[in-house]
C-alpha cells in the first residue's frame, strides 16, 4: 500500500480512507483468549468521533505517555516508552507530518525495519472502543492524543493481529523500532561495570528495557483493563516488561548511590521498596536533589538502587544503532553486513553439531574476514565482532508458529572460498564452544577475534527444520561473503558439459533452439509451479543479446544469458513472498532494487503494464524480458554518452536500438 497515493486519492475523492486489508472488524483482533476480554457493544471510532479536538502527536515528552491496553503486550509498550526518549529515532518510525487537520484523510501510516528492511506499513484510524468511548488497546496519558493507539494498530497488522502482540520481548520490539543490535545482560551475574555500561548507554543513542522475575502475587490488587495481574508486595509486577527511563548518582549522608529510573507501561502500580516515591531514602538527599528526583505522583515510573535492580530484574536489554556499546570504542565508525538465508529440508537444514554430527555440514556456510583496525588505540590484538542471527517464519502471523531453537557456530579457517567439507568439522572445534541454541526470534553473541578468515555456520538446534533467516555482522572492518553452493556449482558444470556439446554441433544457435535449452531446464527451485518460455520471449531475449544483429546467439553470448537468469531467479525467489509464482507492482520495485539497478517508480510502472498481465503482475519469464531490456539499455546509454546527461544518435542507430530490441 503507497501511502501518499491512497492519501492524494482519498483527499481528492474527499473520503475517509478505509483499510481493507486490516478492517475495522473482529477478525483484525484475532481468533483467541483476546476475545474473551473485548467488552460488549464493542465499537470502531475515529478520534474526530471521540475527541473535539484529536491530536496526532505531542510535542512534549511527558504527553507521549502510553497506557497498557487489553493485549498483554507490556514487551512492546516498554519498547515504545523507551523511544519517546529519542525524537529522532522516535521520529523515523513515527513520520511528524501527519494529523488530523491539515491534509486529514483518515490515513496514517509507520515505518518499522522488518527482518531487515525498512517497511512502510498504512492504516485507517479507525480505533476499537467500548460502550463509554474508552480506547481498550493502547491510549494515552493525555486522552486527546493517538499516535500511540494507531502504531499499535499498524503494529498489529505488521504481525497478523492485536492477538499476536500478546506474547513478546522487548528486545524484539527495539530491534523492529531501530534496526539496531541488542546487548542482553543476565543481572544475576552481571558485569561488575554494569553501572558505567548503564552510563555510556544513556548518554548514547541506546534504548534500553528490562524483564521482572516471576513470582508469587499479591492477589488483592486489581486492574481494570489488565485481567491476569500478578503485583508483588513489593510493588512491581511479575513477569513483566518496564522501560530503563534514567540513571543518576547522587550524594547520601552516608556516601554516593547509584540509582535507576524506571516506567512501567500499564501508567501505574509503582515499587514500593527503597528510594520509591515514598521512601525514608529521600530524606537522605540534599534539598536541591530531593526536588529535581523526587516525584510523589502515581504515573508508573520510579527510581530504585542498582543493587535492588538487579535483584529484582531477571535481564537488561541495551538497544544501539551502533553496537560499541560494549566494545569502549565510542565515536568510531563500525561496519555492518547482512545476509540472507534458508534452512531447506533434505538440503541446508542440518541441525546443530551436538545434535546430529552427521548432516551439519549441511547447513549454510558464511565466510567472515575480519581485518586489522589502524585506528583503535584499545588493539590489543583482538577486535570486537558481534554476530546475530534472526528467524523468519512464513506464516503470516506472529505468534501462529512457535520460534525454532536457533544459533550458530564460529570456525576459525584458513583463507578459501570453499565450503568447508564434512570431515573439518569432525576435526576441529568452534570457537564459540559453548553454542547458544535458544527458541527465540534473535540470538546474538559478542566476540574478541583475531585478525583472520572464520566461518559462521548458522543451524537450528534439530535437523529437517525450515525457516527464512537474516544473519547480521557488526564490527570496525570486516567482509562477509555468501556461501559456496555446491548444488549450484554442481548444476551449472553439468549444463556448461550441455552447452559444450550442443554449441559444438551448431555454433550459433537460433530463437527455437533457445527456446528448447530453455524450457528443458529443470528449474528445481520452482516446486510450486512450472516455467516455460515462449518463442516470442525468446525472440525478444535474442534480440537484446544478439550483439552483432546475426539473429543468433554465440556461446559467449548465452554464457552471459545464462549467469543473468541464475541471477534473476536468485532475486525472483526473494522478492516472491506469497510463492505464486509472479511479482506484484510493490514487489516488482523490491526486486529492481535488489539487482542495483536504480529506476523511477514511473519507469518501472511502465515496464509493469508492458511485460505484466492483466493484474500488473509478472512472471518469471517476464521478469527475464524486463531486467535484460533494463541492463543492455542501461549499458548502451553508458556506452553512448559523453556527459552522462545525454546521448546523441543517427537514424539508424537510434532504429536499431528500438525496433531490433
Amino acid at each position: 500500500q503507497n501511502y501518499q497515493a491512497l492519501l492524494e486519492t482519498c483527499l481528492k475523492n474527499k473520503c475517509l480512507f478505509i483499510d481493507d486489508s486490516f478492517p475495522a472488524h473482529i477478525s483484525s483482533i484475532g481468533t483467541g483468549a483476546l476475545l474473551k476480554k473485548l467488552p460488549r457493544n464493542l465499537q470502531w471510532k475515529r478520534p474526530h468521533d471521540l475527541h473535539r479536538s484529536p491530536v496526532f502527536y505531542a510535542g512534549n515528552r511527558k504527553q507521549l505517555d502510553l497506557c497498557q491496553g487489553l493485549v498483554e503486550n507490556c514487551w512492546f509498550l516498554a519498547a515504545l516508552e523507551a523511544l519517546t526518549f529519542h525524537q529522532d529515532i522516535l521520529a523515523a518510525v513515527v513520520p511528524q507530518n501527519q494529523s488530523f487537520e491539515r491534509k486529514y484523510a483518515g490515513i496514517f501510516h509507520f515505518r518499522f525495519w522488518h527482518f531487515g528492511e525498512w517497511v512502510d506499513v498504512v492504516v485507517d484510524d479507525r480505533l476499537a472502543v467500548n460502550e463509554a468511548g474508552e480506547l481498550v488497546f493502547v491510549s494515552s496519558v493525555y486522552k486527546n492524543v493517538f499516535w500511540g493507539a494507531l502504531l499499535e494498530k499498524a503494529y498489529a497488522k505488521l504481525y497478523g493481529s492485536y492477538e499476536d502482540l500478546q506474547i513478546g520481548q522487548v528486545s524484539e520490539a527495539l530491534v523492529d523500532f531501530t534496526g539496531g543490535v541488542n546487548t542482553r545482560i543476565n543481572l544475576a551475574a552481571a558485569p561488575p561495570d554494569l553501572w558505567d555500561i548503564l552510563t555510556r548507554a544513556t548518554y548514547s543513542r541506546s534504548l534500553m528495557g528490562c524483564q521482572t522475575h516471576l513470582g508469587v502475587y499479591f492477589p488483592s490488587v486489581s486492574l481494570p483493563c489488565i485481567q491476569t495481574t500478578k503485583v508483588l508486595k513489593n510493588g512491581l509486577v511479575a513477569g513483566h516488561a518496564y522501560t530503563v527511563t534514567g540513571i543518576r548518582k547522587v550524594t547520601c549522608q552516608y556516601g554516593p548511590e547509584n540509582l535507576v529510573r524506571l516506567r512501567n507501561p500499564w501508567g501505574k502500580i509503582e515499587w514500593k521498596g527503597d528510594w520509591s516515591d515514598s521512601s525514608y531514602k529521600w530524606e537522605l538527599l540534599s534539598p536541591k536533589e530531593k526536588i529535581l528526583l523526587r516525584k510523589k505522583k502515581e504515573d508508573g515510573e520510579f527510581w530504585m538502587s542498582l543493587r535492588d535492580f538487579k535483584i529484582h530484574f531477571v535481564d537488561l536489554t541495551i538497544c544501539k544503532l551502533t553496537p560499541d556499546l560494549m566494545s569502549q570504542e565510542d565515536g568510531k565508525k563500525w561496519m555492518y553486513s547482512l545476509k540472507s538465508g534458508r534452512w531447506v529440508k533434505g538440503s541446508t537444514a542440518g541441525g546443530s553439531l551436538g545434535f546430529c554430527n552427521g548432516t551439519f555440514w549441511m547447513n549454510p556456510q558464511y565466510w567472515l574476514k575480519v581485518l586489522p583496525v589502524e585506528d583503535s588505540k584499545k588493539n590489543l590484538g583482538s577486535c570486537n565482532v558481534i554476530i546475530s542471527l534472526m528467524q523468519k517464519h512464513s506464516s503470516k502471523h506472529r505468534n501462529r508458529a512457535p520460534h525454532l531453537f536457533i544459533g550458530f557456530s564460529l570456525y576459525k579457517y584458513q583463507e578459501s572460498n570453499r565450503k568447508l567439507l564434512p570431515a573439518f568439522f569432525t576435526h576441529h572445534q568452534p570457537v564459540n564452544k559453548h553454542q547458544v541454541f535458544l527458541d527465540e526470534r534473535e540470538v546474538t553473541q559478542d566476540f574478541h577475534l583475531e585478525p583472520g578468515v572464520y566461518v559462521i555456520v548458522p543451524s537450528t538446534l534439530k535437523p529437517q527444520q525450515e525457516s527464512e533467516f537474516i544473519l547480521r555482522v557488526f564490527s570496525r572492518k570486516h567482509v562477509l561473503r555468501d556461501p559456496a553452493n555446491y548444488c549450484k556449482r554442481w548444476k551449472r558444470f553439468t549444463f556448461q558439459k550441455r552447452w559444450l556439446h550442443l554449441f559444438s554441433s551448431n555454433p550459433e544457435i537460433n530463437a527455437v533452439q533457445l527456446q528448447r535449452i530453455l524450457n528443458n531446464v529443470s528449474w528445481r527451485n520452482f516446486p510450486s509451479f512450472s516455467l516455460s518460455f515462449s518463442l516470442d520471449a525468446c525472440q525478444g531475449i535474442l534480440a537484446l543479446l544478439d550483439l552483432n544483429a546475426s539473429g543468433t546467439l554465440s556461446i559467449q553470448e548465452f554464457r552471459v544469458l545464462w549467469k543473468r537468469l541464475l541471477f534473476y531467479l536468485e532475486v525472483f525467489q526473494k522478492r516472491d513472498t506469497s510463492r505464486s509464482g509472479k511479482l506484484d507492482l510493490m514487489e516488482l520495485h523490491a526486486a529492481v532494487q535488489e539487482t542495483g539497478i536504480s529506476l523511477s517508480n514511473e519507469v518501472c510502472n511502465l515496464m509493469a503494464i508492458r511485460y505484466g498481465d492483466p493484474d500488473l503482475k509478472i512472471s518469471f519469464e517476464s521478469f527475464v524480458c524486463f531486467m535484460l531490456r533494463v541492463e543492455i539499455m542501461g549499458e548502451a546509454f553508458r556506452n553512448l554518452t559523453q556527459d552522462g546527461k545525454g546521448i546523441y544518435l543517427q537514424e539508424s542507430e537510434w532504429m536499431m536500438m528500438t525496433l531490433y530490441s
